[in-house]
This record gives C-alpha cells, structure tokens and sequence, in this order.
C-alpha cells in the first residue's frame, strides 16, 4: 500500500496513524495473523462490517459534544472516503461505513486536523465516555459533569491499563438524578451530587445490557470529585487482572462483580492504592466557565407558516436552558442517519446563530445548546428546510435501533426495516401519543443490545421463528423496562415472540390495552405492573402462532429475497487468540514502551506496561504447553506452578509480578521493574529457543 504523508502537529497521534498503516502493510504481507491484527484495528476505530472488503470507521466524541468546525471534517472525509452517510451511536459516536481499510490511516490523519481521533473507539478498550446531552445547560443540575467526563476520556486515550482488557468498557456521566446517562447499564457511572458543599459523584459500578442485563451495585454513595480518576484507573487494573478472557460471553466487567462479590471486588480495588498513578486527581474546569458567545447577527425576519406545527415543536423539541435567555433545540434524527450535504449546512446554522456548538445524544438524536429565544423562530423555518423540524424529540415516536441487519455481522434481523415501519403506525394510527415521553421504544437487531432493546419500555430484539422447515425474521418482544433515577432502573421482561412481519400489530395490541386500561396519571410502568407479564403473554399470543404464516412474513422489513439467517462473527470485544510468537513479539513492544515512557517521567505508565509484558512472557510459555487460562491472575499462578524450576528469578514468580501492587510509581520501581521484565524476557526467549530445538531434534529422529 502506498504511504502518505499525515501533516498532524502532535507526535504521539502521527505515530499512531504511521503504525497502523505499517500495521496494516504486515497484514496484507501476512507477518501478523488475523487475529491479532483484528485486535489491533479496533483498538483504532476501525470495525469489520457484514459485507466483505470494507469496514466501519467509529469516530470517538467525549459525551457527544462536536463543533461546527469538526462536523465539517466529517462530513469532507465521509464524502471521500464513504458514500456520505453519517451514523450516530448509542454512545454519542459517529460511524462512517464502506470504507476500504487500505485507505483508515489517511482517513484518521484528515480527521486528526480538527482534533478528531478513532484511538479506542472500538476494542477491548475504555470505549466512549458518555454524558447527559443536556450536560452544561440543564436547569437542575447540581453542576456541569462536562469537565469530568473530558477529563475521564484525555485520562484513559491510550493509557497503558486499558489497552488489552478482557472485554470493552463504559463509562457514563449523569448530570442529574433523572440519570438520564444511564449509570445503571454501566461498568462505572457517575451520577452528580454535591455534599456539605463539596462537588462529588455517586457511583454505579457492574452493569450492563446485552443477553444476560445485569443492574449496576452501588460502589460510593458519594465520592468526592478528585477522586473519580483514580478510583476509574483501580476498577480498570482489577478487571484487566482478574477478569474473564477466554469466554467472551462472560467477559465483561459485571460477571466479575457477580461471581466474587461486590465486597471482594472493592477489596481488590482498595489493595490497588499503592500502586496508582495519582491518589487524588483535581479537574480544571475552567475552560468551561466561560461566557457563551454568540456572533453578533441581525435576526432574520421569518414568517411561520404553520403555527399549530411550530407551537407543537417548542413543547417537543425546544429546551429552557438555566442559562437565562437560551434554550436548546432538539432534532429528531430517523435512525441516527443524516447526510453530509445537510450536515454541512447545520453545521454553519450553529457556528453563524448560535455557540458553533452541537451534542449528539444516547437516543441517537442532535441538541442545539445556546440558542437565544428571539432567534427559535428563525431556526424551526432553517431546519424544517432541512427537514430536521419533526416534533417529538425523546418522545415515543423517536424510536432508537441499532444498524442491524444493514451493516453488521451480528445482525438477525432487520431492525432499521421495524423501525420505519412502528413510526408510520405511530403516525398515522396514534397521532394522540405525539408528546409523549412517557414511554420508550428501542429496537435491537440481536440480543447484543446495542439498541438497548432491554431497558425499554416496549423493546423488539431481532431472532428468528421455524415454520415448518422454514425459517422466518422475527421479534422477541419485551415489556418494562426503565430508567428509575439516581442509578436505578430495570431490566424488561422477555414477553413472547412474534414473527417480524406481525410486530406492527404487536404494537397495535400493546398500545390499545394501554388506552383501555391505564389509569388516570399512571405511568406505563405502573401500567405494566398493574397487568403483569401473563397478561400480555395472553394478550399477544396469536400474533405468536407460527402454523399460520403467511408467504410474506419469510421476508424481512426492506428485503425481497426469501430470509436467510447469515450471523457473521462479531468483532465488538472478540477476544483474540494468540499465537506464542506473535505474544512475544508483544511483549518485546511493552517493553519498548516502558522504556519510552520511563525517558518521559511517565513512570505509572511504565511500570504497566513493564506488568503486561511480564503477563504476556508467561502466557506465550503456557501456550507451548497448551495451557490456556481465564485471567491475567491465572496466568500468572499456572506459570509459577509449571515453570518455577525452568526460569529462576529473585523470588517466587506471583511475587515478582505483583511487585506494581507494592510499590508506589516512582522512578526507581518503574527502572527496577523495566530491568525484571527484560530479564524475564530473555529468559522466556531463551526457554523458547531451547524448547524449539528440542522439538526439532526429536522430529528428526
């Protein structure tokens, strides 16, 4: 592949970009196998997609928040790159798709002009931080947590710890009680509180989503603001040690809490103290105390010319800041998708009228902050040229899916095709339920819930039903979930499974018992508690008969083919299985690291990256003896039991690997450590090298 020049200012970022395109050079020569070299991709924003030879490029945004400036890159590297569609996440990221993975590093280095990275959106890694999209302007906010979760995600951006771990990890910010960044699906999320004056954080820890949703524990009840950082880098450094690696299923963060406890859990996070890069950690957060600044314009005059339209909006759409004077505008986007040609446009409506300033939010949607009142006029008549005017934002017509079927290997069945197909029910048959936002619809194409289909309050998951020998696209459907507030919520009942072609009279049935039924003032949970789970069970349970399927329903949504199931292999957290030399090869890199980092003062960074070679050493010498194990703890105590006489080192092999929980970062561990991990290292080769040979003269008997 041809090489090209980044031009990017910082060193570290333009090493990054020239070693995944040297990366990609020993792919295509076929020195680096494909699994790892899997790994590396999507530690570096780059995802295989569902059709062959092009992949999805996931741009990382810390809690959504983009300028006009950076939407206009994106949209100039999607428009040269990809097709000119921009899709927004659950997790406030943008994902551009039918890209030739030949071509990532120049795209990452176009990108990296507007301070713009890839770095760990995808992986086994600190995945995007997340944060109320309301953060900064909401009324009832003790505080703005916009400082902390940037300095969450500048604080773990390739930080030694979290490069390899078991599986992704997330962490969310919530800037009220409302929770509405969804601290209780999370591996750690913060919730802001303010005790005795002092600025801190409630903290969830162990949650998740996916085929077994596990509710977060509460970790601190209040934890003081200088604390979240390294209390985020003690989680981190148990899970990495002691968590699942070998079964991807169970290998993120909340199986580990639930297998061993939440008290042993906090004990292993409290023998990690030591060891940490900083026992307080103080934010700035001045730079984002300044004054808003709007451009000094003239108000354009604009007639509206449907006032019912444009009254219904404001209720909708339109959001009072606690910033006197300014509201924020919210736009529905369908799907998450939206085009480079209006992005473009939107882009400059908010650098020329309001704070050059947009969010991108959980529910896959835009906010406008810093929006004068006079001016809310002028912007439904720009937008709705746009057609981003639609009412509803957050409502029940504002459906969240996943990209299923379209681009992703995981996909069953098409969720963007149900989706359009519940908003035109919605619209056409229950225009009463417009402002509604009592009740949430989300829509994943798997059980992997990435359109958290199993927090909602009516939720479909794409699967499957047999006819016969037939195989139809169907919908599990799922009933009463939730956000609760101050990091409670539920997890939605598995109710029955329909076929997909009948989830609009899924719908239909759900939503008309709910006109019938529900009490004055009762909310759709206490609605659906009220009725219980049998009683929709029964209330659906024709659509759920299978004998008699029609020709159509062996069709999915937006397809004309007969369905045929076609589930690649995922690559969100795969964990890799590696080959000896391909892990000493890495190791030989951590050490490399630990050197540079050591000549940079960074010695917390070098003593972990001295701590993962070590690892990696011994599990290359496990695999020589097919010996496979779950975590970095089993590593490490397999070695010492089947190599202590083979590779004699100054104490046992435990204790000169958990030397980092002893010892605190300082220069003089960080070099005594660098020196023990190239000493095993060579030792390991050398052991290596002799198996080898030994190998090679038996075989030649």
């Amino acid at each position: 592949m041809q090489s090209f020049r980044t031009e990017i200012e910082n060193p570290i970022v333009e090493k990054d970009i020239i070693d995944l395109e040297k990366k990609i050079s020993l792919y295509y020569e076929g020195k680096i196998d494909d699994a790892r070299f899997r790994s590396l991709r999507l530690a570096r924003g780059v995802y295989g997609q569902r059709q062959f030879g092009v992949q999805m490029i996931r741009i990382k945004l810390p809690y959504g928040k983009i300028s006009g400036e950076q939407l206009h890159r994106i949209s100039a590297v999607s428009d040269e790159y990809s097709r000119g569609r921009l899709h927004i996440t659950t997790r406030q990221d943008i994902q551009i798709h039918h890209v030739s993975l030949d071509r990532t590093p120049e795209l990452w280095a176009e990108l990296e002009k507007d301070d713009i990275t890839l770095r760990e959106a995808c992986g086994n890694t600190v995945r995007n931080v997340t944060a109320s999209e309301t953060a900064g302007i909401d009324i009832n906010e003790p505080f703005d947590v916009s400082p902390y979760a940037q300095a969450a995600f500048e604080f773990f951006l390739r930080n030694p710890i979290c490069q390899e771990l078991g599986r992704k990890f997330k962490i969310s910010f919530s800037a009220t009680d409302e929770d509405t960044a969804l601290s209780f699906m999370h591996d750690l999320g913060f919730i802001a509180k303010i005790k005795a004056g002092e600025i801190g954080f409630k903290v969830m820890l162990g949650g998740g989503l996916g085929s077994q949703a596990r509710l977060a524990d509460t970790l601190y009840e209040f934890l003081p603001a200088d604390k979240i950082i390294p209390v985020t880098e003690a989680v981190l450094r148990v899970f990495d040690r002691y968590g699942e690696r070998a079964k991807r299923a169970r290998a993120r963060l909340k199986f580990l809490v639930k297998e061993i406890g939440l008290d042993a859990f906090v004990k292993l996070v409290s023998e990690e103290q030591k060891a940490l890069s900083n026992a307080t950690f103080k934010i700035d957060t001045s730079k984002f105390e300044t004054e808003i600044i709007i451009p000094k314009v003239t108000v354009p005059s604009v007639k509206i010319e449907n006032e019912g339209q444009y009254n219904v909006w404001k209720l909708t759409n339109v959001i009072p800041q606690k910033q006197k004077g300014f509201y924020a505008v919210g736009i529905k986007v369908h799907l998450g998708d939206f085009y480079t040609d209006k992005a473009r446009l939107l882009a400059d409506l908010v650098q020329k009228y309001a704070a050059n300033e947009l969010r991108l939010t959980l529910r896959q949607n835009i906010l406008i902050p810093h929006i004068k009142e006079e001016l809310l006029p002028f912007f439904y008549a720009e937008l709705n040229k746009l057609g981003y005017a639609e009412s509803g934002y957050n409502g029940i017509f504002d459906i969240t899916s996943c990209p299923g079927t379209d681009t992703c290997n995981l996909g069953i069945a098409s969720s963007t095709g149900i989706t359009r197909e519940l908003e035109k029910v919605l619209k056409n048959e229950y225009p009463q339920f417009a402002a509604n936002k009592d009740i949430t619809i989300k829509i994943s194409g798997c059980m992997n819930s990435c359109g958290q289909h199993t927090m909602a309050h009516i939720g479909f998951q794409g699967m499957t039903i047999k006819s016969g020998k037939l195989v139809a696209p169907a919908l599990q459907v799922l009933l009463g979930g939730g956000v609760l507030g101050n990091g409670a919520g539920r997890i939605a009942d598995k109710v029955i499974k329909v076929s997909s072609k009948r989830g609009p009279d899924a719908l239909r049935a759900i939503l008309n018992d709910l006109e019938l039924n529900r009490g004055e003032g009762e909310s759709f949970l206490d609605y659906y508690d009220k009725q219980g789970g049998i009683y929709f069970y029964n209330l659906l349970k024709p659509l759920a008969d299978s004998t008699n399927l029609q020709e159509s329903d062996f069709t999915d949504w937006g397809g004309e083919a007969p369905f045929e199931m076609a589930v690649g292999v995922g690559e969100c957290a795969g964990v890799v299985i590696d080959l000896v030399a391909t892990l000493l090869l890495d190791s030989e890199e951590k050490i490399e690291n630990a050197a540079e980092a050591l000549k940079l003062n960074q010695f917390a960074d070098s003593i972990y990256y001295s701590y993962t070679s070590l690892v990696n050493t011994a599990k290359a010498l496990l695999l020589t003896k097919d010996k496979t194990t779950n975590t970095q703890a089993g590593i490490v105590s397999e070695f010492e039991a089947l190599f202590a006489e083979d590779i004699v080192l100054e104490s046992p092999f435990s204790e000169f690997v958990y030397q980092i929980q002893n010892n605190e970062p300082t220069q003089e561990f960080a070099q005594k450590y660098l020196n023990d991990a190239q000493l095993f290292y060579e030792k390991a080769t050398a052991l290596r090298t002799k198996i080898l040979n030994d190998e090679t003269s038996i075989t030649n008997l």
